[in-house]
């Protein structure tokens, strides 16, 4: 078989495009058996084994007659031919079966074993024990292959202690070092936590003597059907082998397989890796948990501690007493606990949906089972594996399993939400109204699940959700509020001069009283950490802290004008610039540059930054009657290795931006080749970049107009704004630089010669001036 007759067997395994997932691996593998019959009865009819018994036979994944389309082919010829004889009669047969395999391209797993070799090596060695489990024969003496897999089987039986503390060990050893396929954004649909390895191993455990409930076989069947369909498709999409769902390969997987779109397919996977994970913990974990022989013990009304896991009371009813669902649920994260499988089937089978107002002390039980910080992640699995938060809140179904396809997220929107809300149950002693601060977290990003501004339907939807709570109508507002506002102060910290009182009168004005600041500051960090590890760190934790400060004192009537707020220049700048002479230091990631002014310092440190790998996130201006100006740069971390030394690092950055400050460095030309040369992947994002744009505001700040770039991300891009800003006579006052997945958002608080910027032409100059400089990288 040819490469090309390869091809054509593929595609005659997909019957243009009709067969997916299962049903295209078992196609496929049929078509393969016909093929290897062919080449074994070739091969014995040109070496004839005489009486020696021979077969070959599927082993692995093809043994399981699931092969997808580039997966390896894993065979072995069985024999039980005199070691003397098999140089002579079994090798031959073995080559004239491989060499054809080889010459089509397919990736072959083989081996040639004596029986007995088979099954020392099925004794000794684990994988080669779990290959045999799904032994099959393909051609060949069947009588042979029966034999191997019944002592095989009674290998697995005599030593099934031994096995499931393997298996276990392995499944555990995978989560800790493989992502979840639920909420990576490139998932591993094979070796993830929730993947299809999971689900083999606990088939390989059942062989091993572990009980799964019949129920929990066929939610394992569907979700494998939906991985394996998936794992084909992106095969089918690259054209190799391969597990890793890459975000570029998403789209042609998402039409191989048969999805409406990429959303739809990752919704779908992420739904199939939560409940495999799940069901992994919950069979593993019952398996393995300690033996606990105590009395039982009532932890609420309806709700017992039984043999260490919560259940349901002798003559509990879930359909009388609605509100046991959530009960349960708080005593099960109070001690830690799974709810008991028959409860949960109850609570699932028993409980009517919630269509009006929740029943009395339902939203407190519910606050309460969130105030249980993390403890509670695992309940709330356990209940939307039974959809029973959507039957207590049918708002909530829409963003079930719902993907955030960028890197700035890390989780689907419920679990963010849970996330959030359990980060929030951390910071309940700074705010006034703990339940708000829960109510507001969980619900901040309801919208995101349906059409239109999450932010706008979120609203409309908690003020419908609100009074269902049993929430009074003061209560709802400060909850819409704080959905409304719940990216404000992140927005205006990272994007504002936070110096200029316009900035905080405006942040004052949307808060309008401290309660509220204090729970959107609240909310604003429990939001951040459940994002993802890029959304919260010491720089932003510290300016969102400033902005808050500014915004109570504010809020207090305190005047912004004290000179106790001025941030930049401080005390040692301030004496740096009465010297008159140019200083430059740096040490931890903030570097201070004081040099007569010049409206292209922003230009030339942002292009010598980037040409060592440093990012700007913040600038701060400022300047005295003397002509000499101070610039503040806060650079993105540049990693473990930079030295800040004179004689290190800091020291070639400082000499650079000391030859570019006297016009002694050509910066663009640097840049150019810098930028030829310098390669990574881009940023994790499923969206295409937005166009760029330039926005212009007058009313935020009281002596600056605010220029807002947003554009794709590119080496020197930063400089090549500043540069562009500084030629047409721009004054830069304030700046900040954020990356947002493939995306910047520079903002710029420039002055012109007489003042704010409101000249219709001069702004339409600006803006032609600042898109030709995003859309054109230096080259």
């Amino acid at each position: 078989m040819t490469p090309a007759d390869r091809q054509r067997l593929l595609d005659v395994a997909a019957d243009d495009g009709a067969r997916r997932g299962r049903n295209y691996c078992h196609a496929l593998a049929e078509l393969t058996d016909e093929w290897l019959r062919a080449l074994f009865d070739a091969a014995i009819a040109a070496h004839p084994p005489g009486n020696e018994r021979v077969a070959l036979v599927a082993v692995g994944g093809y043994g399981r007659g699931e092969l997808a389309p580039f997966s390896d082919l894993d065979v072995v010829l069985i024999h039980d031919a005199k070691a003397r004889k098999v140089a002579k009669i079994i090798e031959p047969v073995a080559s004239a079966i491989w060499y054809p395999i080889w010459d089509s391209g397919v990736t072959l797993g083989h081996g040639v074993r004596h029986f007995d070799e088979q099954v020392t090596l099925a004794r000794d060695d684990f994988d080669s024990a779990t290959a045999v489990l799904t032994a099959r024969p393909l051609a060949g003496d069947e009588d042979l292959v029966d034999q191997l897999r019944r002592d095989c089987e009674g290998l697995w039986e005599g030593r099934s202690k031994r096995h499931l503390d393997e298996l276990h060990r392995r499944t555990v050893e995978r989560q800790r070092r493989s992502a979840d396929v639920a909420y990576h954004l490139e998932p591993d649909l094979k070796d993830g936590h929730g993947g299809i390895r999971d689900v083999q191993s606990l088939w390989w455990a059942q062989v091993a003597g572990l009980s799964i409930p019949a129920s929990d076989e066929a939610e394992l069947e569907h979700c494998y059907d939906t991985l394996l369909r998936a794992r084909v498709a992106l095969h089918q999409a690259t054209g190799r082998a391969g597990d890793i769902l890459r975000l570029e390969n998403q789209d042609d997987t998402a039409a191989r397989g048969g999805w409406s779109d990429a959303d739809a397919m990752m919704a779908d996977i992420a739904a199939a890796g939560r409940t495999v994970a799940w069901l992994c913990d919950e069979n593993w974990g019952r398996a393995f948990a300690p033996s606990r022989r105590r009395a039982e013990e009532p932890v609420a009304p309806g709700v017992v501690l039984r043999s260490g896991e919560i259940d349901l009371a002798d003559g509990a009813d879930p359909g009388d007493d609605p509100t046991l669902v959530l009960s349960a649920a708080v005593a099960a994260a109070r001690h830690d606990a799974r709810i008991a499988r028959p409860a949960l089937e109850r609570l699932s089978d028993e409980t009517a949906p919630w269509d009006g107002a929740w029943p009395t002390g339902a939203t407190d039980e519910l606050v309460n089972l969130l105030l249980q910080k993390k403890q509670a992640i695992p309940v709330l699995e356990a209940l939307d594996q039974r959809a029973l938060l959507s039957r207590l809140l049918p708002e909530w179904e829409p963003v079930r399993s719902k993907p955030q396809r960028n890197a700035y997220h890390r989780y689907t929107v419920d679990r963010h939400l849970w996330e959030a809300a359990t980060n929030a149950a951390e910071l309940v002693d700074r705010v006034a109204r703990p339940d708000l601060l829960i109510l507001g977290a969980l619900f901040h990003d309801i919208g995101k699940g349906y059409p239109g501004d999450h932010t706008d339907v979120g609203m409309e939807l908690m003020r419908e959700i609100g009074p269902r709570l049993g929430v009074g109508s003061d209560d709802v507002d400060t909850l819409v509020a704080m959905i409304e506002h719940h990216l404000l102060l992140p927005d205006v910290a990272m994007r504002r001069d936070l110096t200029d009182p316009g900035t905080i009168a405006q942040v004052a004005d949307a808060v309008g009283s401290v309660e509220r600041l204090d729970l959107l500051h609240a909310l604003t960090e429990a939001d951040s950490k459940a994002t993802g590890p890029s959304a919260w760190g010491s720089w932003k934790e510290e300016l969102v802290n400033e902005l808050v400060g500014r915004v109570r004192h504010s809020l207090g009537g305190g005047d912004l004008g004290d000179v106790s707020w001025r941030l930049f220049p401080d005390v040692d700048t301030l004496a740096r610039m009465a010297s008159g002479e140019r200083h430059l230091t740096g040490a931890d990631d903030l570097i201070t540059v004081v040099t007569p002014d010049d409206p292209g310092v922003l230009s030339q440190v942002a292009g010598v930054l980037a040409l060592h790998g440093l990012d700007v996130l913040t600038s701060r201006a400022s300047s005295d009657a003397h002509g000499m100006a101070a610039s503040q740069f806060r650079i993105g971390s540049p990693g473990d290795g930079f030295e800040w030394s004179d004689d290190g690092d800091w020291g070639e950055v400082c000499a650079d931006l000391h030859r570019a400050l006297d016009r002694e460095l050509a910066v663009e030309a640097r840049i150019a080749e810098h930028a030829r040369t310098y390669r990574r992947r881009p940023p994790q994002q499923a969206q295409s970049p937005a166009p760029p744009s330039v926005t212009f505001d007058d009313a935020a700040s009281s002596d600056a107009t605010i220029i807002e770039v947003r554009a794709e991300s590119s080496v020197g891009i930063l400089h090549r704004i500043a540069k562009a800003l500084a030629e047409l006579g721009l004054d830069i006052r304030h700046a900040t630089a954020q990356t947002v997945g493939v995306d910047v958002v520079d903002t710029f608080y420039v002055r012109g010669r007489s003042g704010l910027v409101t000249d219709p032409f001069h702004r339409d100059e600006i803006r032609a001036a600042l898109l030709h400089a995003v859309a054109q990288p230096i080259s």
